[in-house]
């Protein structure tokens, strides 16, 4: 989907006049993320971008101090997270951490207040092993599930929207899983592109030309020339918190035909073949997506149908390896060229 943003673009449609519409903030995430990486400017309507929510910053701030216990402003934002503990306090566990050239198990001689009840020395434990030498080898999915499995009481306690919230950071995880080192992951969450023209010089169309992302919601009574729908997957549309009776589906109903009617020109329906599971520290477990029934067949026959792996040129080499009779050395010979 982003190779066709930037298709139309060179084709001599602006960035702006296109736009890509989902369901809920968390369906965003990955494309957020490859935006930035490829340097593509974007404006989000509808909430904040995923990485400025307060919760995905809370849930970063405990690997960044991990990454670099030097970090005070991670280490800082975390520490004030558990029950009893304020900046005061915060400062001192980070001056003694420093005193200690980035040793966690400084803080276990810390006497934490009663609130705090075992949350301390989870956290104390935790941060131990994160930064221990060791935690290179540990799936960068399972590190993020590891502190995720201890932020969620505290999320639940601090912040309103907790479910929400907590599917967000099961997206987070889901993505960590493609990341085989937490600096790059870390770098990488954090790319964003200039916000004005004042942040540094460059190209100005970088500044003055942007795609637009944004909630359904958000979307009511724009247009676009081009449009791209989202997780447009039954559970997505209509969302699985929306289906307990006729009337919430009727809803959702309606709000798939704002979504749908935004686009002038062209409009792209998108959903994934498969879903991962949020915890994948065991498999690359995954189930497959259904279309959203608001597309029945007499409705999609309406389309033009496209495989996005059809453009994959790792899938293709799979497949004329896969087609071709081949030996078995040349089968080897084949996969170790696609997969080094």
């Amino acid at each position: 989907m982003v190779a066709q943003v930037l298709r139309s673009r060179e084709g001599g449609t602006p960035l702006k006049h296109q736009a890509i519409l989902f369901r809920a903030g968390h369906h965003s995430l990955d494309l957020e993320l490859e935006l930035a990486r490829r340097n593509i400017p974007f404006q989000k309507y509808g909430g904040l971008r995923f990485v400025e929510t307060a919760h995905v910053k809370d849930l970063l701030s405990f690997l960044r101090l991990a990454e670099n216990p030097r970090d005070t402003l991670a280490g800082a934002r975390m520490l004030q997270l558990i029950p009893g503990i304020g900046p005061k306090k915060a400062a001192q566990l980070l001056g003694k951490l420093g005193d200690a050239r980035g040793d966690f198990r400084v803080w276990k001689d810390f006497s934490p207040p009663s609130q705090a009840g075992e949350t301390w020395n989870a956290l104390v434990e935790m941060m131990i092993g994160l930064s221990s030498p060791d935690a290179q080898t540990v799936p960068l999915a399972s590190q993020v599930h590891r502190v995720r499995t201890l932020y969620a009481p505290l999320l639940e306690q601090k912040l309103d929207h907790a479910q929400a919230r907590l599917r967000d950071l099961e997206q987070l995880e889901i993505v960590a899983g493609r990341f085989s080192d937490r600096t790059e992951f870390l770098a990488d969450i954090t790319l964003d592109p200039p916000t004005s023209t004042q942040d540094l010089a460059a190209d100005p169309l970088l500044d003055e030309d942007y795609v637009i992302l944004s909630t359904i919601h958000s979307a009511k009574g724009l247009e676009w020339d081009s449009v791209y729908v989202i997780h447009a997957a039954d559970g997505n549309i209509p969302s699985d918190m929306a289906t307990t009776s006729q009337e919430e589906i009727e809803e959702e109903r309606r709000l798939f035909y704002v979504a749908l009617t935004r686009a002038r020109d062209r409009l792209f329906v998108c959903y994934p073949q498969r879903y991962y599971f949020a915890n994948r520290r065991r498999g690359d477990e995954y189930g497959f997506a259904q279309r959203t029934r608001f597309l029945p067949d007499e409705v999609t026959a309406l389309f033009q149908d496209r495989l996005g792996i059809e453009q994959d040129p790792l899938v293709q080499k799979i497949v004329e390896a896969a087609s071709a009779r081949l030996s078995s050395a040349e089968v080897r010979e084949r996969l170790k060229q696609v997969f080094g």
